[in-house]
């Protein structure tokens, strides 16, 4: 007698919550050499950061630092906790203050005034999964500062997956800072370092 074939079935991506991330991150899987974040379920390695980056991310920090002064707190390529299955690094966040400085957990989306994400190679990826996923967490602001193009591209009012407010400002532009952080505007050149 013939034996009833299985159903045949695609396969199934797997999906990783943030617990399971931390995990992995705990026990060694992920290495500590690689830049990875967990996006929507999904483990993506990002690319190495160029010295173009890096400066533009120096630039922004000091910037930030001395526009928000004690009103916001400034971090760089740090965590953000978007459960059940995201914990992205933006390049620069601003913060909510809170007295402990989130010693005792990663900040979440309501703690997020801004996040900049900067982009070289990354454009692409930060406008088409990043800022839906941002969105949808309900950051209120976000800023993807495309190296190559000689722009920022700004996102605000989250809805659903997309934001309803989008703005592209030159390097002849400046660029307003959230309102709660009582910040100047910040010059587009001094970004870029033009």
């Amino acid at each position: 007698m013939p034996v009833a074939a299985s159903p045949v079935s695609d396969p199934t991506p797997l999906r990783f919550t943030v617990s399971d991330y931390h995990r992995m991150a705990e026990a060694g899987v992920l290495g500590t050499d690689r830049r990875i974040q967990l996006i929507d379920g999904h483990l993506f390695e990002m690319s190495p950061i160029g010295s173009r980056h890096a400066a533009c991310v120096d630039r922004l920090n000091r910037l930030f630092v001395r526009a928000v002064d004690d009103r916001a707190i400034v971090r760089i390529q740090s965590p953000i906790l978007l459960p059940p299955d995201s914990e992205p690094e933006p390049d620069v966040t601003l913060l909510k203050p809170r007295g402990d400085d989130y010693a005792s957990r990663h900040p979440r989306s309501e703690d997020v005034l801004l996040v900049v994400e900067v982009a070289d190679s990354s454009l692409t990826f930060d406008q088409e999964v990043k800022v839906p996923l941002y969105a949808r967490a309900g950051i209120p602001e976000v800023w993807i500062v495309a190296l190559d193009a000689d722009r920022v591209y700004t996102y605000q009012h989250p809805s659903g997956n997309e934001y309803s407010t989008r703005h592209t400002y030159t390097i002849e532009a400046s660029l307003p800072m959230p309102r709660a952080t009582e910040a100047a505007p910040v010059s587009v050149s001094k970004i870029l370092g033009s």
